[in-house]
């Protein structure tokens, strides 16, 4: 690495101002390396410290001047730079971190081809956090759907929940924002902090694609990978040799927070559950349980049917990896597992789904077609691709992910008719002039295709 002691500012004040300020939309075209007429420069934006030096691989250190009175620094390269860290001072302590904005995107261009057409069916594995290594360096991954944003921001203890320091990038054609930060991993609580087209910073939001969460009243988001072991591979095999239809079942519905509460005062845990709960179903002749909705909610009095998390399993009776070992001692007693499963509305709460974005963006704009008058929760708009697919994939990953035998769909009475408890004047016909809800029909059609394909069955409630 070469250095260069001119001063490489040829930013505009505007844009300085905006990355300060945490307003502008693209840092990673500012912050990082990046050529310019002179050669290159180094850009990173640091609050709350004395001094920022560029340290390269072979441990050469190149001090970095502050911008003004800004928390922006910068230094001149003569060459490129792509392996480095800063040094970062404050109060006498030190201490060294990677440029994030030095890592490029995880998501591939098939990923993001399958993402931009909707037929993307483990949305799973790309959006929310996931562990990982990027150019030899551990970190989490981010993910996130925010089309309509000024600007997107994962926050968190790591960085004093500063939406400034962590931006992420976005994708214009998908309306994906994403970044890696590295060395942040198992445990780390996060948020995305969205700021809507108007300029407006929304509450902070939980991430839609997150596997755990704060136990409420918390309601952050958890970094979390699966370490279980299954071992259900003979259960496995004996379902897929004879159709659903062809075995008996007889179905013993539960609500995991109020069965056989411990000393009249909690629920069981997922693990006691297994303990308890599954002997007593085999002595009395059931073949399958059916868990009224385990995902994450946020009110506990909903019993899990305003859910706010739909891939975590409630935070409440243990981990992700807690509910997983239920499961399979469950199908090690030859008991088949079915859950309760919500696709039909969600809950209005500021950190959730509603106006994601600062718009309508999981649900529908006209209260006439985006909310539930009974329940006073908002409609899934089954018709937007994105939306039907954030759906599909939450189907598949309760099969796939967690060994389930089948969903039970909730309200799908809600879901087939537009006038469901509506009066003349308050539902809006279908395009036939019809009461029938034409994409949650086709949307049920398809989500049934894809549970099936992965073996698993489909009940409605109706």
């Amino acid at each position: 690495m070469s250095t260069s002691n001119s001063n490489a500012t040829s930013l505009h004040p505007d844009t300085v101002r905006d990355i300060c300020l945490g307003q502008h939309g693209n840092p990673f075209s500012v912050l990082g390396c990046h050529a310019v007429d002179n050669g290159f420069v180094v850009r990173t934006f640091q609050p709350s410290v004395s001094t920022v030096s560029l340290v390269d691989k072979s441990g050469r250190q190149t001090s970095m001047q502050r911008i003004g009175d800004t928390d922006l620094f910068e230094t001149s390269l003569t060459a490129p730079v792509a392996d480095y860290e800063f040094e970062l001072t404050n109060n006498a302590a030190t201490w060294r971190i990677y440029d994030h904005c030095a890592f490029p995107s995880a998501i591939g261009e098939l990923d993001q081809h399958l993402i931009g057409e909707g037929t993307h069916q483990q949305l799973y594995k790309i959006l929310g956090s996931h562990i990982t290594s990027l150019n030899n360096v551990d970190g989490t991954h981010f993910g996130v759907w925010a089309p309509n944003a000024k600007r997107v921001s994962v926050v968190g203890d790591f960085n004093h929940w500063d939406g400034r320091t962590h931006v992420m990038r976005k994708h214009p054609s998908t309306g994906i924002w994403d970044l890696f930060v590295p060395e942040i991993g198992e445990g780390t609580l996060y948020k995305f902090e969205v700021v809507a087209e108007t300029g407006e910073v929304l509450p902070l939001k939980h991430d839609p694609f997150a596997h755990y969460f704060e136990q409420p009243p918390g309601n952050a988001s958890i970094v979390f990978k699966s370490q279980f072991i299954w071992s259900d591979d003979q259960y496995l095999k004996q379902q897929t040799t004879t159709q659903p239809t062809e075995r008996p079942i007889s179905i013993y519905e539960v609500h995991a927070g109020s069965w056989r509460l411990i000393d009249t005062e909690r629920p069981m845990s997922y693990r006691e559950l297994a303990e308890n709960l599954v002997p007593y179903v085999v002595e009395n002749g059931f073949t399958h349980i059916e868990l009224m909705p385990i995902t994450e909610h946020p009110f506990t009095g909903s019993w899990g049917y305003q859910p706010i998390g739909l891939y975590a399993p409630t935070s409440r009776f243990g981990s992700p990896d807690d509910f997983r070992f239920l499961i399979d001692t469950c199908h090690a007693a030859n008991v088949g597992v079915i859950m309760d499963w919500v696709p039909a509305h969600f809950p209005g709460d500021t950190h959730g789904l509603a106006q994601f974005d600062g718009t309508h963006l999981y649900e529908h704009a006209d209260p006439r077609q985006g909310v539930h008058q009974d329940w006073d929760t908002l409609i899934f708009n089954y018709g937007r691709r994105e939306v039907a697919n954030y759906l599909y994939s939450n189907a598949v990953y309760w099969i796939k992910e967690f060994h389930l035998d089948g969903l039970r769909v909730d309200a799908v009475a809600s879901m087939l008719y537009l006038d469901y408890s509506r009066e003349e004047g308050q539902w809006i016909p279908n395009e036939h002039g019809g009461r029938e809800n034409i994409e949650a029909i086709a949307f049920l059609k398809r989500m049934n295709e894809l549970v099936h394909a992965e073996g698993g069955i489909t009940l409605a409630e109706e």
